[in-house]
């Protein structure tokens, strides 16, 4: 491994995002959805990927709406895709019509106080660009309950209910045989009856390898799209996406029983030579990744070689037992491998103690940002 020239002098790394593979997914995602519309969720910067640069690269490739968690992602969505269809998840703030009507985006209404909000805004301005609703069916997050969503029949009846999406969210979309599955299909079926001719939406990234009977008008995936397997029980049919490096910016020797790191837990068991990567929890790698001296915490590859981390993740720094590797093959101004090479995003939750969602959104922003592909 030869010192990454490209990376500026005072970046810590690099983290290098892969849109074709993005696209690539997105559309996988979208055959496998077929009759159904394949929108993409871009919420939370789209996952940590950046979100003005994922929506044009899935725009491009045929996305046509995309669901975000507020109204300045909405804002970022709507510079990337001027076309596409744009719904905030977490719905109405008050008095945030007007911010929602000025990018053309809808909110998905989780409350009955919310919708007559949102109809009062509607015909104050007359503004006609409707709204979406979201219906509970188990997950006791947003959402109208099926009672309230029972009520709202008339105005479904009359016509001009101003509604352009009704949806619900799984909660247990990556265990295939988890009841609550079943049981929630059933209970959105019946509203998407009751919604009749308004765009229905179940399944996210997983919920869309539930099955036919769960993709209804419009499936919504998201950590797919980024590379997190979507079926945790089997092997990940998405390509990676991001690569992530950090520099190496000291090797030093470590005599056998020396301690290493905060709280003095791990000890060199034999004479020992480790490589200071600049990078730590502040930057999305999580402390408990860590090893101790019963321990073994996560790898990082060097040198095309998997190297184990020793002792403690600090804030801004870790260590990696680099004994086993040629002398020489690790030098300061030299890159370790944290994502890729074979270690996945789904790998380092693990060690994590997490999922690969807070991995991705979590990755700091003392990384150099490299685009490739779009």
């Amino acid at each position: 491994m030869t010192e990454d020239t490209t990376l500026a002098p005072t970046a810590i790394g690099v983290l290098t995002i892969d849109l074709d593979a993005i696209a690539a997914n997105w559309r996988k995602l979208e055959k496998a959805s077929v009759p159904a519309e394949c929108g993409a969720a871009v919420k939370a910067d789209a996952y940590g990927c950046g979100i003005d640069r994922v929506v044009p690269a899935l725009a491009k490739a045929g996305c046509k709406t995309f669901f975000v968690a507020t109204i300045d992602e909405a804002r970022a969505a709507r510079a990337g895709a001027p076309d596409a269809a744009i719904y905030v998840l977490n719905g109405l703030s008050p008095n945030a019509g007007d911010a929602l009507a000025a990018i053309n985006a809808q909110p998905v209404i989780g409350d009955l106080n919310e919708l007559a909000e949102w109809d009062m805004f509607c015909r104050r301005t007359g503004w006609t660009g409707g709204a979406g609703i979201h219906v509970d069916t188990g997950m006791s997050r947003l959402g109208l309950s099926l009672d309230e969503a029972q009520s709202l029949a008339p105005r479904i009846a009359s016509g001009n209910h101003g509604l352009t999406l009704a949806i619900s969210h799984l909660a247990c979309a990556e265990q295939l045989s988890n009841p609550m599955n079943p049981k929630q299909v059933g209970a959105f079926r019946e509203v998407s009856h009751l919604f009749s001719g308004i765009t229905s939406s179940l399944a996210n990234s997983s919920g869309i390898y539930l099955g036919p009977s769960y993709l209804f008008d419009m499936v919504r995936p998201g950590a797919a799209i980024y590379g997190v397997n979507p079926t945790p029980e089997a092997a990940n049919p998405m390509l990676p996406v991001i690569d992530l490096k950090a520099r190496i910016i000291q090797t030093r020797d470590v005599p056998r029983g020396d301690t290493v790191g905060y709280g003095a837990t791990w000890t060199a068991r034999r004479p020992t030579r480790l490589a200071i990567i600049a990078t730590g929890y502040a930057d999305g790698y999580f402390r408990a990744a860590g090893s101790n001296d019963g321990t073994r915490g996560a790898e990082v590859v060097i040198a095309g070689q998997r190297c184990p981390i020793a002792g403690r993740i600090s804030m801004d720094l870790i260590a990696a037992d680099i004994t086993d590797l040629p002398q020489n093959a690790a030098r300061r101004g030299h890159m370790a491998t944290l994502i890729g090479e074979g270690l996945t995003v789904n790998d380092l939750a693990h060690h994590f103690g997490t999922i690969a969602y807070e991995v991705l959104t979590s990755l700091g922003r003392r990384y150099q940002r490299v685009y490739t592909g779009g």
